[in-house]
């Protein structure tokens, strides 16, 4: 839930605002909300506000109330019950509360015997003949869980389901799941379901345990192309793979062909060595996985994967989902397209979360010293680089030695910043946000915690690199000139005010060059030594003026 971006998109096929103050009490508001909530759970989810007029100002709830009573009243009100998660957000000395439902694939009514469906801005009516149709794309949100009436137990590949149980137990030993037997083991990750005693395949299971055979008749869009191209300008392509196989078996094949190409560079560190390859395999594997899991499967559409020299393109049918950019791709929540795909993934401990991972690839890629991967966003696409050289020995050197001696693992946005700093000399605090796209917060944190490592410093507004760290990365000498550079605007600034003005004092300093305390007052220790300014009155009002020549 994101409260203030739902706030500036307003009510939506998601989003619904309730009033506090316009009802007579808590059990209007329950009556109000609970068949909104009903609908979402039909449709693709949502998430209540109360405490929200319908064009967005935010009045508040006004106590005392219990979110919990809440919850229970929407839990007895709703069949087969509700489970709403609850959320209390103060927002500008109000308070307001968030009410989510997920669709978890059940058909949800009221108590009075409402079934709805949400439609735009507004809740319908579902109909007894519209629930037959409840596995369409059109009713189930989820379009990887959907059934495939027409298959049968005679589209199930036994060898990828003893593939799936011994790459889980290599992965997980602690698992239970590889003991089941093979159709209690699809039936728990929700890859196949009983009707009337006949299995039949979800869309999930088709793409984890289906013959090619199957995959070619029922979804012949489920493709991943490889081309692998001679030279980074190329237009024509040298070797092709088209793969219409079950995902594990995609993912094992590809990462097999960029393995066997893979370039290793040596990094030697004291006595310990480190391999760097071309392309990392957690990366790789981690952005073909996001492509799988996130494409748009009813785009007929396939997914590319484009092997040059310098650099491996991967092409997804599907723009992004709802509120996802470029510019907020690596901390956005995630809601994933196919999210039965996303959880059987995680359940073989093929991914960590269901979440998108791009921070992982974007803090091994930073780490190891890569260019950062770009995302390329279309109407109907989106488009990952992810790119094979290692442009910064000396940074992947040095995070290594600073992990090992501090004990420590330094965070995606301290990685970030650190990588930017050393590039381009210092950082100020709105481009510490903008370029880990984290919060204010979190951003403050990890520039605190680096100046805590001794790893930054501040000089007016701006965080530089200590001179320990320039010793590692730089030199003594850039060192000298960065800092040489910062006082010499400083000087610049004042003197310009001077000229204007009778007299500074130190809190005209600290707030002209961003200052702190103790670096205004070497500031004016220095400009004195050089017989700038002198002292034009003493003590507790001390200020100061230029010396005339």
């Amino acid at each position: 839930m994101n409260f203030e971006s739902d706030l500036s998109k307003g009510e939506c096929l998601t989003v619904e605002f309730k009033s506090w103050i316009k009802t007579s009490g808590i059990k209007e508001c329950i009556n109000l909300v609970t068949p909104e909530l009903v609908a979402f759970s039909n449709t693709k989810g949502g998430t209540v506000y109360l405490g929200v007029e319908d064009d967005g100002e935010v009045t508040g709830c006004i106590g005392p109330y219990s979110v919990q009573n809440i919850l229970d009243a929407v839990y007895d009100k709703t069949r087969p019950p509700l489970f709403v998660e609850a959320e209390e957000i103060p927002y500008k000395g109000k308070q307001v509360i968030a009410l989510h439902v997920d669709n978890d694939g059940l058909i949800h009514t009221t108590t009075d015997g409402r079934c709805l469906k949400r439609l735009g801005k507004n809740n319908r009516p579902w109909y007894p003949e519209e629930l037959s149709n409840r596995y369409s794309t059109e009713y189930n949100s989820d379009f990887s869980s959907k059934v495939i009436t027409e298959s049968s137990d005679l589209d199930i590949d036994l060898l990828e389901i003893y593939k799936l149980k011994e790459k889980l137990r290599l992965r997980d030993r602690t698992s239970t799941l590889p003991d089941m037997d093979d159709m209690a083991f699809l039936k728990d990750l929700g890859l196949i379901i009983y009707e009337e005693g006949t299995v039949h395949l979800t869309i999930a299971g088709l793409l984890f345990v289906g013959k090619e055979t199957s995959i070619k008749k029922f979804l012949p869009q489920a493709e991943v192309i490889y081309l692998k191209y001679k030279n980074e300008s190329d237009i024509e392509y040298n070797t092709r793979l088209d793969l219409k196989q079950p995902i594990i078996t995609i993912l094992d094949r590809l990462t097999e062909k960029i393995q066997n190409d893979n370039k290793i560079l040596n990094i030697q560190i004291g006595l310990f060595r480190m391999e760097v390859a071309d392309y990392s395999e957690k990366v790789f594997q981690e952005a073909l996985l996001n492509a799988l899991s996130h494409r748009d499967y009813e785009s007929m559409a396939s997914i590319y994967v484009k092997q040059y020299p310098g650099h491996i393109l991967i092409e997804n049918p599907g723009g992004f989902l709802d509120g996802i950019t470029e510019n907020n791709i690596i901390t956005h929540a995630s809601s994933p397209r196919n999210k039965l795909i996303a959880e059987t993934l995680q359940r073989l401990k093929y991914v960590q979360r269901t979440g998108q991972g791009v921070d992982i690839i974007y803090k091994e890629t930073v780490s190891m010293g890569k260019p950062y991967p770009i995302y390329r966003h279309y109407n109907d696409s989106v488009q990952l680089t992810i790119y094979s050289s290692t442009e910064d020995i000396d940074f992947v050197k040095f995070i290594i030695k600073e992990q090992e001696s501090k004990q420590i693992a330094f965070s995606l946005a301290e990685l970030m910043i650190l990588r930017f700093v050393k590039d381009n000399r210092s950082i100020i605090f709105r481009k510490a946000v903008e370029l880990t796209q984290v919060t204010e917060d979190e951003a403050r944190n990890a520039l605190n915690r680096l100046q805590h490592f001794s790893l930054l410093e501040t000089v007016g507004n701006q965080y530089m690199l200590t001179a320990r760290v320039y010793d590692s990365l730089k030199s003594g000498i850039e060192y000298t000139q960065d800092h040489t550079i910062q006082y010499l605007k400083a000087k610049r600034l004042i003197i310009e005010y001077l000229e204007k003005e009778e007299n500074i004092t130190r809190a005209n300093i600290q707030e002209l060059c961003g200052y702190n305390d103790n670096q205004a007052r070497r500031t004016i220790e220095k400009l004195k030594k050089e017989n700038i300014i002198q002292n034009d009155r003493t003590g507790r009002y001390a200020n100061y003026k230029l010396v005339k020549k």
